[in-house]
């Protein structure tokens, strides 16, 4: 698993804005791609479901639920590092990726690696994990619809749950529920913390928060973190 290389006492936490920004000049002023960042973020998040899978009892398939954003790319392109490994793997898709979008190429080559799709929320009963990759950090108005079913659908499921960057529905800036928001067994983020999951009520939704590198320089990160140094990790957060 890629960490953050830092200890508890310098973890770096971000708002919705900064976090955004990291990805923009990532990728503006240091040369990287949207697609490298989201390899990096799937390699690792890839690595913690394998981990929760040694502990599940079943024998059912990992349940990738993918939205339409980058969230959902990272979705896409965690079935894939899976599938490789001969992981059993169904996608449950909520939205078609945008057209000419990194999710949409990832999407792309998970549809060519001939990985199968569910539309059966239904199947959640079997899943043996869950992989929350629905609605990301830029989430900032209720959550309604379709998307309100599919997070009611993975709460009141059985099998452990793993959230991609937040849970979906989370607020990033607040650590509220918008509406409605996963409770999710483990929480994979990328860079830092996101700023919400300090607020005590947000545990009940993060679970265990695991902190990841997914490449962004740290020259950069740090420039764009709400917080000083030193300010110190929750203790349900891993780095």
């Amino acid at each position: 698993m890629r960490n953050s290389g830092t200890n508890p006492d310098d973890v770096l936490i971000f708002d919705r804005a900064g976090i955004r920004e990291t990805d923009v000049q990532a990728i503006n002023r240091y040369g990287m791609t949207g697609l490298e960042l989201m390899e990096n973020a799937a390699e690792a998040s890839a690595q913690i479901v394998l981990r929760m899978l040694e502990t599940t009892k079943g024998s059912g398939p990992v349940v990738i639920v993918c939205g339409r954003g980058n969230n959902g790319g990272d979705g896409y392109a965690i079935a894939r590092l899976l599938h490789d490994l001969n992981v059993p793997v169904r996608l449950l898709v909520t939205g078609a990726p945008r057209s000419g979008s990194d999710s949409e190429t990832n999407a792309r080559r998970a549809e060519q690696m001939g990985i199968e799709r569910i539309s059966d929320q239904g199947q959640f009963e079997s899943a043996n994990l869950i992989v929350d990759a629905m609605l990301g950090t830029g989430l900032d108005r209720e959550v309604t619809g379709e998307n309100r079913q599919f997070i009611e659908a993975i709460n009141a499921s059985a099998a452990p749950v793993l959230s991609i960057d937040v849970p979906s529905g989370l607020d990033t800036d607040t650590g509220q529920p918008l509406g409605m928001a996963v409770r999710a067994t483990e929480t994979v983020t990328f860079a830092g913390l996101k700023i919400g999951f300090l607020e005590p009520e947000a545990r009940d939704h993060t679970g265990m928060v695991h902190v990841v590198d997914i490449g962004i320089p740290r020259v950069l990160a740090r420039s764009l973190a709400l917080n000083p140094p030193n300010t110190g990790a929750p203790s349900n957060t891993e780095l």
